[in-house]
């Protein structure tokens, strides 16, 4: 069986202060992708993922201090394809694909509307063009895994309070119908796949007493084509690792 674990460690640097190594060599995923590494290449300690048996590799933003993916793994990829081939969104480190024979993995960073109307212009543009380049990429590579941050919760039953959060960018309607058609293109939430429980969130805001209270947000996927529905074999949240506001999100396969 294969572990992959997506984890949006807000700022990798602060997190592998925090302990993220020791919890990577405790969790031991195959591959691991990780979003929000907030650092360029030369600014991430990769013999700390090496010394585990990991390779390493890295989208970073230009803009320093932002952004920025990672897939770490212990399986040897047959290739690397680093963005989108769009500058506007490649500049903005959000997406890495690893060839692993017959299955890519993709860890991908979807943009936030909450800074305000032009940035939720934005990201309603790259879930377009991401919908777009995902379907092309389906014809060439069918068996995909789109892990990452979404940044949107796709039911009621997503989020702690669906009613205030209506127009909150994250639940906003059209979000949520990007998320239904994209899944309506020929894609699996392996974790509702698995889990109908509510009240199972991935994400917390700061604002005191929301992660105690379990005022969260589920914005963090494995999407898998259905091509791959025969070879899932389990999904779940883990436990905050304490590195971040987000909690890592397991996907169990057949083994690649």
């Amino acid at each position: 069986m294969t572990k992959i674990i997506s984890y949006n460690v807000n700022g990798i640097r602060a997190a592998i202060g925090k302990g993220l190594i020791d919890w990577l060599k405790a969790a031991s995923p195959d591959i691991l992708c990780i979003q929000e590494t907030k650092a360029q290449p030369g600014q991430i300690p990769d013999e700390l993922f090496e010394e585990l048996g990991y390779q390493c590799f890295w989208h970073s933003a230009v803009k320093k201090g932002y952004s920025g993916v990672g897939i770490v793994t212990r399986i040897k990829p047959d290739a690397i394809h680093i963005g989108i081939g769009i500058p506007e969104y490649d500049a903005e480190g959000r997406f890495l694909r690893a060839d692993f024979g017959d299955i890519s993995v993709i860890c991908v960073y979807h943009p936030s509307g909450t800074t305000g109307d032009v940035r939720q212009d934005f990201k309603m543009k790259w879930l377009a063009d991401f919908q777009n380049y995902a379907t092309a990429l389906q014809k060439e590579r069918p068996n995909l895994i789109i892990s990452g941050d979404y940044n949107i919760c796709h039911k009621p039953i997503d989020i702690h309070d669906p009613i205030r959060n209506a127009k909150s960018s994250g639940f906003l309607p059209e979000e949520r119908a990007w998320v239904t058609s994209f899944l309506d293109s020929g894609f699996i939430d392996t974790f509702r796949h698995f889990n109908q429980e509510p009240h199972q969130y991935s994400w917390w805001s700061y604002r005191a007493g929301s992660r105690s209270k379990n005022l969260g947000w589920r914005i963090d996927y494995h999407m898998a084509s259905l091509e791959m529905k025969n070879r899932l074999k389990g999904a779940r949240i883990l436990p905050s690792a304490l590195h971040s506001d987000h909690c890592p999100v397991v996907l169990e396969i057949a083994e690649i």
